[in-house]
């Protein structure tokens, strides 16, 4: 559907008006009059449509009616909401542009998670559902000022039900389409006059939404269920307290990535002219040297499910060194075209726990006067492990070796040397029929490719606050917050070529003492982690691991001066100081020894010490045209810490990131007003946002490492949200959300393009596996020596700086820095820079368009029926900040429609609902992988159709 398709339906509703996503409210009794939601937005309770705050909220009978089931579905509900997964289980929620496409360990996420206002820096709000819930609040724009925690782009703010005073109980079972069975319940019991308790929970079980066509099992299934036990304690009316315990597990088989995208790049015929050697077998050895894996194609293109170009990752490097792979091992493959389907050995494992316990205490020492304490301990631990490609290669391992490679070369072209028969024997002995005895991936003849992404983290926070609520014009809202964060993890590559890499080095170490032993355990040989679960002691897997520290602490609070008894000022100011401490460890394949090897320095640290705050006012002016008015405006300063880059493993033709990555700040202006009209009938909001945002962090993964940069940009943008009540039991909802988004200067290379098409250059791989570009002359003279000693390898000294001559300068005739010269005569670089002036930050559509309606009558004795569509429509966006072809998201839509029977005297209500109606595969965001993975992308699509019945039972 067009846009303006899209303005007219949309401008259809907003004649009578636009739309607001705190269309939270059950249909009042009072015919056509909205009744409101009370919020604690800026920490006291107050009516949505008095907060001069860009706020949406939803109580847990609309997130019901809206099919909000967990965090990802909000952006159906809120403007200028973008949401996707993360390649290492993360995620970035992103409002108005601002989010947290970084991959960093030791980096902030720019929507800050809150449970009853304590932050969460590990949450579950990709994996967990919404249950039992007072209400989730999504505040757009800085905050800091009245929240514990920094936050540059805005908060979700979880509210869960509190015990009352009597008893209630609910139970609730659904049953779908995939198997899907749901069940959610509490029950709330008074005891005494002082105490409460309230139970709740939700579970979730159902098959997977593809298969793994390998073994036959299902993929991306859940297996998940949540708890939540709250005790209330008042023994006074000037005393409240209540502790919370929140448990989440989930153990199943979802995939943490989506589907593979993937044009196999072949690499060049020729270069320039230069064929490859007349040896068929050096040849391809050789072309494989000049491919980066995969094409940057647009996402839509013809066969984007095809497979990578092998011989561009470090695996096959390997393979190629040790003679196992004599080319691509996904030669001529294709995946399945199900964008839910793999093709695995094994089935993903996904296990993720988390306990969250918290405590608020809150004390009016006088009427005027509130302190509140509130307490949070987490612990969070995840664990996921999956196939690294999810395709199963086409050609299997040499049982011979393929005389094509290392150990076998001229001992003058720093090859091994030994000859031909003698490693055929070794080969013979160590892979019979090219089997690989991994202990980690097991016996196969195939090139096996794993990953595990796991973590462990804790955190405790404090914060104290003092609010006042005088009868003059001045209040304040003071707070304190002390917060400690530690988290360690490991990131795991294993492929078997480099186990057999190493345990070919080790028989040839050993050898020389009479007793070859590929297993040796002591340096020099190459460690071997001999457990099937790796466990940080082996050489022979990638394994980043780099445990971190925070410390944070901060003073803040907001002003209110009353001028008069329509207009208030409003001023906030906070002080933050955030210290982070990253513990360095190298990168050790293929290293002498065991165990993990401290980097140089042993850990890093960094300390940020900033001053922030907000200036503004809200006026309700007395209208003719409206029934109640609220006019706001306000200048806000965020701020999100900067972080360590991961330590880099230098190697020949790599080029390390500096050590740290700065602060992000928004100077956020904001203007907006909420309006009551036609006698309570209609709520119609409009907000215009201006920002000067510098200092965006955004990652890309460079020699299997992430490098974080720092950009400036401007953001500017309208959000319109309106309720409209014509009539008893029909209610229209609209949001519309415009965003413009402007990247202000800056370059980076895009590791998807490295040349960007600039005559006379040329990528090439590098010893690392690493890309680098250099100049085709040199290629040429290069390929000319590799073809005349029918010695491929020669062409990885193409990428190593044999001198600095040229550093620094320009390389004739591009834009392209060279860092120094190859043995061969060219300079080299890592690419030719993007210029980023005027293009659009990344996940930032232009238009996010939801519409809703929802009519509901009565029939026979207390029975009412609701009937409920919901429409949203997201403009296209790009992935990426280069803005380049590959990196066009699609527009997107989602119909999602639900049906429900109640009667309210005997708390029975039935229901059926689908979501997805007209089941749209969207991607919705995707990841680019580094040049030594082959630059294939992780695309994360929207969920597909579900529908599916349900019974609810209250007492």
């Amino acid at each position: 559907m067009s846009l303006k398709i899209h303005l007219l339906a949309t401008s259809a509703l907003l004649a009578a008006v636009t739309a607001s996503a705190a269309e939270a409210q059950t249909r009042p009794a009072s015919g056509t009059t909205i009744e409101e939601l009370v919020v604690t937005a800026q920490k006291r309770e107050e009516a949505l449509q008095d907060v001069p705050i860009a706020v949406s909220a939803f109580n847990q009978d609309s997130l019901e009616k809206q099919k909000i089931e967990g965090g990802p579905n909000l952006v159906l509900a809120v403007p200028n909401v973008n949401f996707a997964k993360g390649n290492f289980t993360g995620y970035n929620f992103q409002i108005r542009g601002i989010g947290s496409k970084l991959t960093a360990g030791s980096g902030d996420a720019g929507i800050a998670v809150h449970l009853n206002n304590a932050p969460l820096i590990s949450n579950n709000l990709f994996e967990s559902e919404f249950y039992d819930l007072e209400r989730v609040e999504v505040l757009r724009g800085p905050q800091g000022t009245l929240y514990g925690r920094n936050a540059t782009g805005g908060v979700i703010n979880l509210i869960s039900a509190k015990p009352t005073d009597h008893f209630e109980a609910m139970g609730r079972a659904e049953y779908g389409n995939h198997n899907a069975i749901r069940a959610r319940g509490m029950v709330n019991i008074p005891l005494g006059d002082m105490f409460a308790v309230r139970l709740a929970g939700t579970y979730l079980k159902r098959d997977g939404y593809g298969k793994n066509i390998t073994t036959g099992n299902e993929a991306d299934d859940r297996d998940l269920y949540g708890t939540r036990a709250s005790i209330s304690f008042t023994p006074s009316s000037s005393l409240k307290a209540y502790v919370v315990w929140d448990h989440f597990k989930e153990d199943d088989n979802r995939s943490r990535v989506g589907k593979q995208l993937c044009v196999k790049d072949p690499g060049p015929a020729t270069l320039g002219g230069l064929g490859y050697s007349a040896n068929s077998g050096v040849a391809l050895i050789e072309r494989g040297f000049f491919t980066q894996g995969c094409q940057a194609t647009p996402v839509n293109s013809p066969n984007i499910f095809g497979t990578v170009n092998s011989q561009s990752t470090l695996g096959a490097l390997y393979a190629a060194l040790t003679g196992q792979q004599t080319g691509d091992a996904f030669a001529g493959k294709m995946q399945d075209p199900n964008p839910y389907n793999i093709e695995s050995f094994f089935d993903p494992v996904y296990r993720a726990k988390s306990d969250i316990y918290e405590a608020n205490v809150a004390w009016n020492p006088t009427d005027s006067l509130t302190l509140s304490w509130t307490g949070a301990y987490s612990v969070n631990d995840l664990y996921t492990q999956e196939d690294y490609f999810r395709y199963v290669p086409s050609v299997a391992m040499n049982a011979t070796p393929n005389p094509i490679n290392y150990f076998t070369s001229p001992a003058a072209v720093a090859g091994v040397g030994l000859p031909p028969a003698t490693y055929a024997a070794i080969y013979a002995t160590l892979f019979p029929g090219g089997v690989i005895n991994d202990p980690q991936l097991g016996a196969r003849n195939l090139f096996t490719t794993v990953d595990i992404s796991g973590s462990h983290s804790r955190s405790y926070s404090h914060e104290v606050r003092l609010q006042s609520d005088f009868k003059g014009p001045l209040n304040f809202n003071v707070g304190a917050l002390k917060m400690n964060y530690e988290s360690s993890g490991d990131y795991y590559v294993m492929f078997n070529p480099s186990t057999a890499y190493n345990q070919l080095n080790n028989f040839l170490i050993t050898a020389a003492s009479g007793t070859p032993n590929p297993l040796c355990t002591t340096a020099p040989c190459l460690g071997i982690d001999q457990n099937q679960q790796p466990n940080r002691s082996g050489h022979n897997y990638y394994d980043n691991y780099q445990p971190y520290k925070l410390d944070s602490s901060a003073i803040f609070g907001e002003a209110y001066y009353q001028m008069t008894d329509t207009f208030k000022w409003t001023l906030g100011l906070r002080y933050t100081d955030d210290k982070k401490t990253v513990q360095n460890y190298a990168v050790t394949l293929s290293a002498p020894g065991f165990g993990l090897i401290p980097s140089t320095p042993a850990s890093s640290s960094v300390e940020f010490k900033k001053v922030t705050g907000r200036l503004g006012f809200d006026w309700k002016p007395k209208l003719d045209f409206t029934d109640e008015t609220l006019i706001y405006a306000f200048y806000s300063r965020g701020y999100k810490a900067g972080g360590l880059n991961p330590a880099c493993s230098a190697a020949a033709g790599v080029i390390c990131p500096k050590p740290t990555f700065a602060p992000e700040f928004v100077d956020a202006y904001e203007i907006g007003t909420k309006n009551t009209l036609l006698g309570g009938a209609m709520q119609l909001n409009v907000t215009g946002f201006y920002y000067n945002y510098t200092g965006y962090q955004i990652s890309k993964i460079v020699n299997r490492n992430a490098l974080n940069e720092n950009i400036d940009a401007k953001i500017k943008g309208v959000e319109v949200e309106s309720i409209w009540q014509p009539v008893a039991g029909l209610r229209l909802n609209a949001n519309v959300g415009w965003l413009d988004t402007e990247i202000g200067g800056g370059e980076s290379i895009d590791t998807f393009d490295r040349t960007q098409g600039a005559a006379g250059l040329i990528l090439a791989k590098s010893s690392a596996a690493s890309n680098c570009v250099t100049t085709l002359t040199s290629a040429q003279t290069a390929l000319s020596i590799a073809n005349a000693t029918n010695d491929p390898y020669v062409l990885l000294g193409l990428c190593s700086a044999a001198s600095t001559a040229g550093a620094g300068t320009l390389i004739p005739g591009t834009n392209a820095v060279s860092v120094g010269s190859n043995p061969f005569g060219g300079a080299i670089s890592d690419g030719v820079p993007v210029q980023l002036k005027g293009k659009e930050l990344p996940n930032s559509p232009h238009f996010t368009v939801s519409l809703g309606a929802q009519y509901t009558w009565d029939f026979g004795p207390n029975w009412a029926a609701t009937l409920r569509g919901d429409y949203y429509w997201q403009d296209k966006s790009y992935a990426r900040i280069y803005n380049s072809a590959a990196d066009r998201l699609d527009s997107w839509q989602n119909v999602n429609a639900t049906f429900t029977m109640a009667n309210a005297d005997k708390g029975w209500e039935f229901g059926a609902y689908v979501k997805n109606a007209t089941d749209e595969h969207a991607i919705q965001d995707f990841y680019l992988t580094d040049d030594s993975s082959g630059l294939f992308r992780n695309a994360f699509y929207t969920e597909p159709r579900t529908y599916g019945v349900f019974v609810q039972k209250k007492w």
